[in-house]
């Protein structure tokens, strides 16, 4: 028996050991995109959260650490081929510089890991904790957009219906009393993402039925939208009695918080009123069924090392072949846009407006004019782009912090506007500020073609990237001064392209990639 004893223990290091290598091989493969997650957290509010997800998934594996103890691990080699795809995905990512999916890809990276060295009754056993780190990764800033507007129209709608007149510009509005505005710190999503991370933690604990869970989840969801909008109506209702004395400065973040405290309160408090308690027999039921199943056969250590080796080289292909890529493709010859000569003639700037644009390769601003009409012209061409700080990036705005920029969006959109020939789609932004409004028409030059989509533009780069042919694109934007109607300026950008699109056109294919 001590014999039989002495051969096992190194036979479990050897496995632990494995499993170990196994699991801390994506934190160090892929240090740089944990530390962009963990940048996110350092420098948003809004994921600051992210700090205790991991923590929380630890916790919870260490409840279930009597059943795991009884259970072998048995490697589960079709979950290699989900690994790889996933580092797929990163890769994709890397070319393509979307960083919210090389984050997801690495997240996800860590539950396979489990599935692939442990096997599938381990993972089961354990299968919540290892999905609830996929919520450290920082997602949520897509819908700010929708839900600063949904909030203004849930506000403004509000106000109208207590009998106060509105008047609304964009997600800028005007009572008798004062003006409000509707920005990102009154969108909401702070308050989604935490309800949603705390939701989800609470069904997993409090109920045992699927059906249970998701519908308490689906609660989570909806009610920090709905409390949202009467966060803010009650904001403007408190500002509007007390003559704009109050919820005007801290105190409106303090009233906002207090609200989302009460609201999550209740919400938690109706929730337990459902709660499925499970007893000390149901647990010894559920870690038995657990135990029946795990009656395979015990992989050997040599497997099990096998699998970690596996696990490991699969990892490490991909950031090896990204590097080798972006190496191959990078080039030293300098851009340039000189050869663009318009038919239009230069003309004296007519706004004070600058966009907050990433520093490109090489690039040209201009203010033209023909026939009484006055555009300005911005070409940027990036070659050889950096993370977050290329032509497609969250980074790149139009206008910058609402505290500090007198400029303000008042709408936004895509359009496919008829240049000569030739169909031309854009995204149209209206702009208001000191000087006037604008109308503003952007849109990308990628794989010699162009484009108006954020996503596709991402897939083009990333293409061209693979394919070891460079990162080069553009960023063109054009825009014209509108007084009250905003097709005054549009048709102004209409003329100016339909003269002026093809010349712009073969001063980005002068740089010689495409």
């Amino acid at each position: 028996m001590l014999l039989t004893e002495t051969r096992t223990a190194p036979r479990d290091m050897v496995k632990t050991l494995a499993i170990l290598m196994a699991v801390l091989a994506p934190f160090i493969i892929y240090a740089g995109t944990a530390q962009s997650i963990v940048s996110i957290w350092n420098s948003s509010e809004t994921f600051a959260h992210g700090y205790i997800i991991l923590p929380i998934s630890l916790w919870l594996i260490w409840k279930r650490r009597e059943v795991l103890a009884r259970m072998s691990p048995t490697p589960y080699w079709p979950a290699l081929l989900s690994l790889a795809v996933c580092g797929f995905g990163w890769l994709l990512a890397e070319m393509g510089d979307v960083q919210v999916v090389r984050q997801y890809a690495f997240a996800a990276m860590l539950p396979l890991t489990v599935v692939v060295i442990c096997g599938l009754r381990i993972s089961w056993a354990i299968a919540f904790p290892l999905a609830y780190v996929l919520l450290a990764v920082p997602f949520g800033e897509v819908f700010i957009d929708p839900l600063i507007n949904l909030t203004a129209d849930f506000t403004v709608w509000a106000v109208q219906m207590t009998g106060i007149p509105v008047l609304r510009d964009g997600t800028n509005f005007s009572i008798p009393t004062g003006n409000w505005s509707v920005v990102e710190a009154c969108s909401g999503v702070r308050y989604l993402i935490a309800s949603i991370t705390l939701g989800c933690l609470y069904a997993y604990l409090t109920y045992r039925s699927r059906k249970r869970q998701l519908m308490f989840i689906l609660l989570a969801t909806l009610v920090p939208i709905v409390a949202n909008g009467l966060r803010a109506y009650m904001i403007v209702m408190i500002g509007h009695l007390s003559g704009m004395a109050l919820a005007t400065g801290v105190d409106h973040i303090i009233y906002g918080w207090l609200f989302f405290g009460l609201v999550m309160f209740i919400m938690f408090w109706i929730g337990g009123r459902w709660r499925e308690d499970i007893s000390a027999a149901d647990l010894a039921d559920a870690d038995a069924a657990a135990l029946r199943t795990a009656g395979a056969p015990a992989a050997s250590s040599a497997q099990v090392a096998g699998a970690a080796l596996a696990v490991i080289a699969c990892l490490a292909f991909w950031p090896l072949y990204a590097s080798f890529s972006l190496r191959a493709s990078a080039s030293d010859t300098p851009a340039s846009l000189q050869s663009f000569k318009p038919s239009w003639n230069a003309s004296q700037p007519f706004t004070n407006w600058t966009p907050r644009l990433n520093p490109a390769a090489a690039t040209l601003n201009q203010t033209l004019q023909k026939d009484g009409q006055r555009v300005g012209l911005s070409m940027r061409y990036y070659r050889n782009q950096t993370p977050g700080a290329g032509l497609i990036s969250s980074a790149n705005q139009l206008v910058g912090d609402s505290e500090t920029d007198p400029w303000r969006r008042t709408g936004s959109g895509a359009r496919i506007e008829q240049i000569g020939e030739r169909q031309l789609q854009v995204r149209e932004t209206r702009l208001r500020g000191p000087d006037g409004a604008l109308v503003v028409w952007q849109w990308y030059w990628i794989d010699g073609g162009f484009t108006a989509n954020d996503y596709l533009g991402k897939v083009l780069q990333a293409k061209e990237r693979l394919l070891m042919r460079g990162d080069d694109g553009a960023g063109l934007m054009v825009y014209a001064r509108f007084d009250e109607n905003p097709e005054t300026a549009r048709t102004a950008l209409r003329s100016f392209l339909a003269t002026e699109l093809p010349a712009m056109e073969s001063a980005l294919a002068a740089n010689g990639r495409h």
